[in-house]
């Protein structure tokens, strides 16, 4: 079973309240999604770690529910 874009953004805003964030459903299939998020949280941490901040939000669906996610983190300006 897919996963919508809004039940991955619910999922990134209940970890990280203050995050802007866009999702784009890359193929239509409810399976390939592009995700930008821009949080304070992510300030000071490397790209790495702020991925893994998002990931940690998804709650182990990645690879399963969600099969792909391209995602870009940023610090708010």
């Amino acid at each position: 079973m897919a996963m919508s874009s809004e039940e991955i953004e619910t999922l990134i805003r209940a970890a990280l309240p203050d995050a802007d964030v866009t999702i784009t459903d890359l193929a239509g299939d409810g399976d390939h999604y592009s995700a930008h998020v821009v949080s304070s949280a992510f300030a000071g941490k490397p790209r790495v770690a702020q991925h893994k901040l998002v990931y940690e939000a998804l709650g182990g669906r990645m690879g399963g529910v969600l099969h792909a996610l391209q995602l870009t983190t940023a610090v708010p300006n």
